[in-house]
Order: C-alpha cells, then sequence, then structure tokens
C-alpha cells in the first residue's frame, strides 16, 4: 500500500468498477474540502477510540506500527508537506516531532527506527491529541486563508494527504487487530463492531467462472477524481483469453485445502513460500485457531477477528493470506491467481462480486512501474516510486478500506510474506486448464 506500510473505516462500496474515486477534486470548492478534512479526522479518532492507551502504544512486529503512531504520523504529514512550506508564520507544535514520526522520507531529514516505535511511551496520548488539534486549527486556517498561488500548490496535497490518513485509517485496524491477537486472552476490539467492520455471510453460491476474450486494454487511471501517481500513466496492454471467478475463495474452500495437506505438500509451493511453512510452522491463516487450541471458546475451527473469536463461518471470504498461501492454493484448485490487468479488466463485468468491501485480492503481478511513470515533485516523490521492487500487487478493497477510497485502478501493495492484512484471493485460470478446478 502506498504508505508507510508499504499499504492503505468502511467498504469501499459496489461502485468500486463503474465510478470514479469518491474523492473532491483538488480544484473544488474550499469550504467542501474543509469539510472533508474534518470527517477524515474524526474518523481516524473514531476508529482508535476503542482501544486503551495501554492498546494504543505498543508496536507487535516491526511491520505494523502503534495507533498513537498512526495518530501523530498522519497530523506529521500535513504539518510537514503543507504547514510548514505553505503557511507564513507557521509554529510547529513540537520540533523534536519531526524525528519521531517522519516514517520514511529522506528529504524530510532523519528518523526514529521503524522497528523502535513501541518504546515511544511519551509523549503521552494526550500530548499526541493536543498535536492533532494544533495541527487541524492550522491547517483550517490555511485552506481558508491561503492566497491564489499558495492555494493551487497546497490542493493537490491536502488531498493527498486526507487518501494518506484514510491509508492509516486501515492500518490502524490491521495493525491493533495483529496486536490484539498476540494477547491470550484474544480480547475484541469492539465486541460487536458495527457494519462493514462485520461480516455477515449467508451460504455462497457454487463458485462460476467467467469468460474474458483475447483483447487490447486500458489499464491505468486517466480520468477526473484522485489517484496515487502509480496508478499511472494510462497504457495499453494485450491480453490474452483468460477466465476469472466471479467470487473470493470462503474459508470453507481454504479448510478444505488445509484437510486435504496443503501445508505439508510441497510442490504446491513457491520455493521461497514452502521455506516461509517449514520456519514459520504455518499450518493455516494466522487469525484460525484450530479444533482443541486452549485458546478458543467452543470447539471447531474458530477465527480471530475484529469482533473477537467467532466460529468460522464456511461461506466468509478467507483472510490474512500471504501471496505464497494464496498462490499455493490456486495451484491445489488447479487454477492461478490473476494478473492486476485481468483483475483490472474483468472489474464492472456482469456477474463478478465481491470486487471490493471485503478482501483485498492478491494478484501474479509484481509491484513495478507502469511505462513512462514519474514520480511526483518534491517530498511526495517518496510516496510510491522507491517502493517498487519485491513486493507483489493487491487489487480491490477490504471490509476496513474507508469508503470512497479505492478505485478500480488503485495498486495496493505488500511483500509476499505479509499475512496481517485483510488479504484474500480470487482464481484465474487459462481456457484450456479447466481439468481438476473447483
Amino acid at each position: 500500500m502506498p504508505c508507510d506500510a508499504a499499504a492503505p473505516a468502511a467498504p469501499a462500496g459496489p461502485g468500486l468498477c463503474t465510478a470514479p474515486a469518491g474523492a473532491a477534486e483538488p480544484g473544488g470548492e474550499r469550504s467542501a474540502l474543509a469539510a472533508r478534512y474534518r470527517a477524515v479526522r474524526a474518523q481516524t479518532q473514531a476508529l482508535a477510540a476503542p482501544l486503551s492507551a495501554e492498546d494504543q502504544c505498543v508496536q507487535s512486529m516491526p511491520d505494523a506500527s502503534p495507533a498513537k503512531w498512526h495518530l501523530a504520523h498522519t497530523s506529521w504529514f500535513f504539518e510537514a508537506v503543507l504547514l510548514q512550506p505553505l503557511q507564513p508564520g507557521y509554529a510547529v507544535f513540537d520540533p523534536r516531532f519531526s524525528f519521531l514520526f517522519n516514517s520514511y522520507y529522506e528529504a524530510l531529514g532523519p528518523r526514529h527506527p521503524r522497528p523502535q516505535r513501541g518504546l515511544l511511551t511519551r509523549p503521552s496520548a494526550a500530548q499526541v491529541a493536543a498535536y492533532r488539534t494544533h495541527v487541524d486549527a492550522a491547517m483550517l486556517g490555511l485552506i481558508a486563508q491561503a492566497d491564489g498561488p499558495a492555494w493551487a500548490q497546497a490542493a493537490p496535497l491536502l488531498e493527498l494527504g486526507l487518501q494518506h490518513e484514510q491509508q492509516h485509517q486501515e492500518l490502524l485496524l490491521t495493525d491493533a487487530l495483529h496486536l490484539l491477537s498476540c494477547n491470550p486472552l484474544l480480547p475484541a476490539y469492539a465486541p460487536a463492531p458495527a457494519a462493514p467492520l462485520r461480516l455477515a455471510r449467508g451460504q455462497p453460491a457454487p463458485l462460476r467462472w467467467l469468460a474474458r476474450p483475447e483483447s487490447v486494454v486500458e489499464i491505468g487511471h486517466g480520468g477526473a477524481g484522485f489517484a496515487f501517481d502509480n496508478e499511472g500513466p494510462r497504457h495499453r496492454r494485450l491480453l490474452p483469453a483468460y477466465e476469472i471467478a466471479d467470487r473470493l475463495v470462503s474459508c470453507g474452500e481454504y479448510l478444505r485445502f488445509i484437510e486435504e495437506g496443503g501445508y505439508r505438500r510441497a510442490g504446491l509451493w513457491l520455493s521461497d513460500g514452502w521455506a516461509q511453512v517449514q520456519a514459520q510452522g504455518w499450518r493455516a491463516p494466522p487469525y484460525w485457531l484450530a479444533p482443541g487450541d486452549p485458546r478458543a471458546p467452543a470447539d471447531g475451527w474458530q477465527v480471530f477477528g475484529l469482533d473477537g473469536v467467532q466460529p468460522l463461518d464456511p461461506a466468509a471470504p478467507v483472510m490474512q493470506l500471504s501471496f505464497y498461501e494464496a498462490a499455493a492454493y490456486a495451484d491445489w484448485a488447479g487454477a492461478r491467481l490473476p494478473t492486476e490487468f485481468e483483475w483490472e479488466a474483468a472489474c464492472g463485468a456482469p456477474g463478478l462480486r465481491d470486487m471490493a468491501g471485503q478482501a483485498w485480492q492478491w494478484t501474479r503481478s509484481a509491484y513495478e512501474p507502469y511505462p513512462g511513470f514519474r514520480p511526483l515533485p518534491g517530498p511526495a516523490a517518496e510516496y510510491n516510486g522507491k517502493f517498487m521492487v519485491g513486493q507483489l500487487v493487491l487489487r480491490g478493497g477490504s471490509l476496513a478500506t474507508p469508503a470512497g477510497h479505492a478505485r478500480p485502478t488503485y495498486r495496493n501493495f505488500f511483500p509476499p510474506a505479509a499475512r496481517w492484512q485483510f488479504t484474500g484471493l480470487r482464481l484465474a485460470r487459462d481456457p484450456q486448464r479447466q481439468e481438476g478446478a473447483p
């Protein structure tokens, strides 16, 4: 994800494949952007509210960040990228915060080591809240008072900052879930999270395949509305004929993979993936509790989620999979993962379900620049391009992705072993490979 997690809440909604992003255009009314700024900032606070002060300070692994750090970093972004260069007379809240809450921006100075963010017991949560209030007042002043030339620079950076904070909203949830999964009590983030943070599923229809003919397609963002720099330039791709599954792989289907020895059959796995299985002892998705697990409150397979431990729902989409697990399952099923170009070209096709709002979907595409890619100017040049190696692209959006944040061209990305995000899979196959597929 183009953000500190190397990622991006409510679901992206059914309009993902048919409508541009819901963001206000950079040249829109200042009052609309001010209202949007307030709403995004308030949503971040609301997502952090169920977490105690102790919860908000702990870092459960180097790839995750404490909730308190997310709250401060998103404020630092507005301060460093907009307020300091564009607001005359702006006084930083605390000069030391630049070192503490810079994520990876070399152009903006040195930073506290990422794996040690959990050691930042100070500043306190109250000081971070005061920091956010300070930045909010200054940002609303900038929106209201910036002259024409300053506003021309500020407006696109403001939209980028809001999209950046929405990415951290999803990260706040995924990082908190990982943290709580490390607690032997397996406490819920919230006892009964409001939809859409809770999946309520019926029995899934049988998986169906949608045929896509060979075609030359336009890929990438080229329309109105916000897009990250890595979504363009728009360009053509030749796609051979392929078939794509109409829905995501379910927990029940993945359980069959487990029960039939999927984690014991080296032939299903990429070499690096099999090494991970052996080294890390993978036997199921990370938040699944096998029958007999002493932490499980009931018999049978259980799954830990934002609402705590619940019985495994066979119809729910499987999540928290690494790319390696997704690829191994696809091979076991006689299929493969779609490329990101196949996924985007199919988006909007009649009959496709759950393209967003459930789970991010691994693709078989390496995260690379599109032909003609150029990073944004200034400090924002470090936002995406520097991560274009050693990562895989995911498409769609999850139950934790903020409303209006995703779009068909959105390119999320993570290393192949990452498995703490809301990541699942959709199958694809070549027309000639139909024997043995589900």
